[in-house]
């Protein structure tokens, strides 16, 4: 089996093609950083036009790298939602044409299965069932997944998202945009342990996240600096805020795992998913975290952490 998936969620224009058989033939993303960085965030508007310039040059690449032809396809998988309404509509309308042109099947992805089942993509030995830790830009919840549309929610955001945390975080920190990447560069050189930050949610029962708090405390640690900002002063608080983020995230894993293990007592994996899960410090306390719970820890590679229309195909494979 063949699958064209397509991906126009939020920022990235993405085009690949899957097999049944866990290939890759093809895994194109076009990356629209440049056009939102000005901004400091996501233009709804200007990503649903820059997906309308690319998206179909994109698929034609791709049939290349993959020297495939419509033909050739035994499916198309488009992400449905949820994301920008506008971007979303793009390649759920282009996807929709190029089925029914070819006559194929037709598979609309719900954007976080995507990422949920990323991980069997790339690990055939990964087994249902097993808990999830999704965990990017617009989304972070916990999850067991107990098979294909088989899904049960452990808890979720009550305000805002990791990944928006850290986009906000480096945009107060003057770090640039996208806020993960930048933070993590600045906090290699910095004192996590210098500022004290709240860790919301931290000790309490439930599978929940919170992270508003946590970014109202850092605007507060950034006003109350008498001389402004520098770069060791940067350096420190991303550390600081870096840290307390992968302490709340620690911290509700190690919730969702017991209820996870008491549930599901022959499940042996934890996998993360998410464009978060790119974070090393993030990275490297899941493992210590899977270790202590006698869980293996399954991590997608980065090209399929962040939003890529392979996983979106695999999706559609699974389904």
């Amino acid at each position: 089996m063949l699958v064209l998936g397509i991906e126009t969620s939020c920022d990235e224009t993405a085009a690949a093609l899957v097999t049944d058989e866990r290939e890759i033939r093809a895994n194109v993303v076009l990356s629209q950083l440049d056009e939102h960085a000005p901004y400091g965030g996501i233009v709804p508007e200007i990503a649903a036009r820059s997906h309308i310039e690319h998206l179909d040059g994109l698929i034609a690449r791709a049939m290349r790298d993959a020297g495939a032809e419509f033909g050739d396809l035994d499916g198309v998988a488009v992400t449905a939602g949820p994301g920008l309404i506008g971007a979303v509509m793009v390649g759920l309308m282009t996807g929709k044409a190029v089925a029914g042109v070819h006559d194929l099947p037709f598979a609309a992805v719900n954007h976080l299965e995507g990422h949920a089942l990323s991980a069997r993509l790339s690990d055939a030995d990964l087994q249902f069932p097993y808990l999830l830790l999704l965990v990017s830009g617009g989304h972070c919840q916990l999850l067991i997944v107990e098979g294909v549309a088989r899904y049960r929610r452990l808890g979720t955001t009550i305000d805002d998202a990791a990944g928006e945390a850290f986009d906000k975080a480096a945009k107060l920190l003057e770090l640039g945009y996208p806020g993960g990447p930048a933070i993590e560069r600045a906090a290699e050189d910095g004192d996590g342990t210098r500022f004290k930050l709240p860790r919301p949610l931290k000790g309490r029962a439930g599978c929940d996240f919170s992270f508003s708090g946590l970014k109202t405390a850092l605007l507060h640690k950034v006003r109350d600096l008498e001389r402004g900002l520098d770069d060791g002063l940067r350096a420190d608080l991303a550390a600081s805020f870096q840290q307390a983020v992968a302490d709340v995230v620690i911290d509700r894993c190690q919730n969702a795992i017991h209820t996870f293990q008491e549930a599901h007592p022959e499940g042996q994996f934890l996998v993360a998913g998410g464009g978060v899960v790119a974070n090393s410090l993030l990275r490297a306390r899941l493992k210590t975290l899977a270790e202590k719970n006698s869980l293996s820890l399954a991590l997608p590679p980065l090209a399929l952490c962040t939003d890529n229309a392979a996983m979106i195909a695999w999706a559609g494979i699974e389904r």
